[in-house]
């Protein structure tokens, strides 16, 4: 219901703003003496009509926009359009240009005064992701993590321009047609160090501006502010009955920091920290301790010779685990009966790769490779003093959570957003208590860090969730399992069903994490600002043909902007009816004959040859434009209409 509403709303608000900018031109019609023979509210048929001032008025069915009708806008009978008394072109030429020009401005003036009660009201509540310096997510197999750039790692400058938040990247592919540079800083958030680095993204010469940019965003992703905050608009957050996360002692303001070894800096880091197949190890080499992520794999994937194999077989008998031994699993190390790593054993990797394990610790992760004589006293946080015991504790995935305890702070400057996200976490601190996990010293809380109690992550299926929520993820799975089964290549089939059922089985902490918000509120002038420049930048694109026309939205894609912008908030839809505005003011300003931008032009044109248009010649000009316009906004909706159709469908 409140979803229909808010359509109506976002239909009725494009339709004001085409209203008040056919009201400018009446307006200043009457203003120059022209006759204004009729004005509509809305299109089609008329459904209730009355009279004022010699002007038809007229509400119509379709109550989204409306239109002037002035005297003398075309041929009657044997006058010519400047012939006709106190038509558009019997008057002068400014008259005509004052008229044309009234329309856009007050878009243009409806826009700064939409942005100007956006920023007295204190601006608009956005996601911290959308202003974010901070990587949250770097694709592992990507050329940007084999340059060494991780999560948490910073961004200054895209093509040498200072960077602001991660549309950037699409307006940088857009609009140069050279590779793309990212510079900015490695971080040791341990250490607090920075070390600067230089990145270049290489396209292929054929490739659109979308696609490029869609490749530059499938390799990374922005930072997540991720807290346990009531959902929006509501004063709790609950849980599900069984939710792993229900005895961990988590509270309403506390933000994830730590899991299982990984500084944590977005959902989707945190997703796949939980997946991973890695347990977390306390290990003693020499006179120090440290953790460390090892492999955690199933015993049918271990290379193992026949002594070794009776040795788990034995400790999975001290252990009292029930099951064949090859189902168990295990880390790829040999040990001894009291946990001393003797050598790495070698398995079968995902990709039934044999491999040994290996180090590969990045900063601000623990993947470390460990030595012969190197000694295991815990694994994920709970100590082993036998082999059997640690065969016995690597069977269940227990995650380690460390979080910061921030309360329920209100939104904070997105200017000072990073910083917030960096300075409200003792690293010192959060550095000493993580080395003491799986010791005789653990350290449970440290000023506002505090150690959760583990956690056990269980996939989606098991959870105990309403009826309707099992039965929308199943009607979801197998509405996705169909298109898949329609892909040809049987490959590319095969695996985009793995794909699904690992999504599938993913491992939950069964708990509701809200991306922080921050309070964007630029000035007025700024605002403006910004979307002017993106007009021209799209503009430019659009003329080069860098950017396909397919991209933009016509009528239905704005309606769902708006329709978004009210689901949101009341001044989240404010300011898209400013965005659109000015760009309907702007886009009505182009010296295209069938635009305003036209007439003004054709006013120019006589007011210097002094010679009025004939309405033949005015006729030939502006029909073609006509009817490419049609054609135009029939292509629009065509596209806007396969998204909206591929987005639910």
């Amino acid at each position: 219901m409140f979803s229909l509403l808010y359509l109506i709303l976002a239909a009725f608000a494009l339709g004001f703003l085409i209203f008040i900018h056919e009201l400018g031109h009446y307006w200043i019609a009457r203003r120059e003496g022209m006759t204004v023979e009729a004005f509509s509210i809305g299109f089609g048929k008329p459904i209730y009509v009355w009279e004022h001032k010699g002007v038809k008025w007229q509400f119509c069915w379709l109550p989204f926009g409306g239109y002037v009708r002035i005297a003398g806008m075309e041929k009657k009978g044997s006058l010519e359009p400047y012939q006709i008394p106190d038509g558009f072109y019997g008057k002068k030429p400014w008259s005509r240009i004052k008229v044309a020009l009234m329309g856009p401005i007050v878009n243009i003036v409806f826009a700064f005064v939409a942005f100007s009660i956006i920023w007295i009201g204190g601006g608009r509540l956005k996601s911290f992701s959308d202003y974010t310096h901070i990587l949250g997510g770097v694709d592992s197999g990507s050329p940007l993590y084999s340059a060494g750039i991780r999560e948490g790692d910073e961004i200054s400058k895209v093509n040498g321009k200072p960077f602001k938040g991660f549309q950037d990247f699409l307006y940088a592919v857009m609009f140069d047609e050279s590779n793309l540079q990212m510079d900015g800083q490695e971080v040791d958030y341990y250490a607090q160090t920075k070390k600067p680095y230089s990145y270049t993204f290489k396209f292929n010469s054929n490739e659109e501006a979308v696609e490029r940019a869609s490749s530059v965003m499938s390799m990374m992703t922005p930072a997540d502010y991720l807290v346990y905050d009531p959902l929006p608009n509501r004063t709790t957050n609950p849980m599900p009955p069984d939710s792993p996360m229900k005895d961990s002692g988590i509270e309403y303001g506390d933000r994830i920091v730590w899991v299982d070894g990984e500084l944590i800096f977005s959902l989707r880091q945190l997703v796949a920290t939980i997946n991973e197949p890695k347990t977390l190890a306390t290990v003693q080499r020499g006179n120090e301790t440290f953790i460390a992520r090892i492999p955690r794999v199933r015993v049918s994937d271990l290379r193992i010779n026949p002594q070794q194999k009776a040795e788990l077989d034995d400790w999975q008998h001290e252990a009292s685990i029930q099951g064949k031994l090859s189902e168990l699993h295990y880390i790829p190390y040999n040990l001894t009966t009291d946990n001393i790593v003797e050598g790495p054993i070698s398995y079968l990797n995902d990709r039934s790769e044999e491999q040994l394990p290996s180090g590969g610790g990045f900063r601000n992760s623990p993947q470390v490779q460990l030595q012969a004589g190197d000694k295991i006293l815990a694994i994920d946080g709970m100590p082993v003093k036998f082999s059997y015991e640690l065969l016995n504790q690597v069977q269940t995935r227990c995650i380690q959570l460390i979080v910061n305890r921030e309360g329920l702070a209100p939104p904070v400057n997105w200017k000072d957003a990073d910083k917030a996200f960096v300075n409200n976490v003792d690293w010192a601190a959060l550095s000493r208590m993580v080395s003491a996990i799986g010791t005789d010293q653990v350290v449970k809380e440290s000023g506002k860090l505090k150690l959760l109690n583990p956690a056990t992550p269980k996939p989606w299926g098991s959870f105990s969730l309403p009826d309707d929520v099992n039965a929308r993820f199943a009607n979801q799975f197998l509405a996705q399992k169909k298109e898949i089964e329609k892909i040809d290549n049987p490959q590319e089939r095969e695996r985009a069903l793995q794909i699904l059922e690992e999504n599938r089985n993913k491992l939950m902490l069964g708990i509701s994490l809200i991306n922080r918000q921050v309070a964007y509120n630029p000035t007025p002038v700024a605002q403006f600002s910004d979307v002017v420049n993106e007009v021209y930048r799209t503009m430019s694109a659009l003329v080069t043909g860098y950017v396909s026309p397919k991209w933009m939205a016509g009528p239905v894609g704005i309606v769902q902007v708006m329709h978004h912008g009210w689901m949101i908030s009341f001044k989240e839809a404010l300011f898209w009816m400013g965005m659109i505005s000015l760009n309907l003011g702007i886009l009505n300003l182009l010296p295209i004959p069938v635009l305003d931008g036209g007439h003004i032009c054709f006013s120019l044109w006589e007011a210097i040859t002094k010679k009025p248009i004939k309405a033949k010649t005015m006729e030939r000009l502006i029909l073609p434009f006509v009817v490419l316009l049609i054609a135009f906004f029939i292509y629009l909706t065509y596209h806007d209409l396969m998204r909206l159709f591929g987005r639910f469908f």
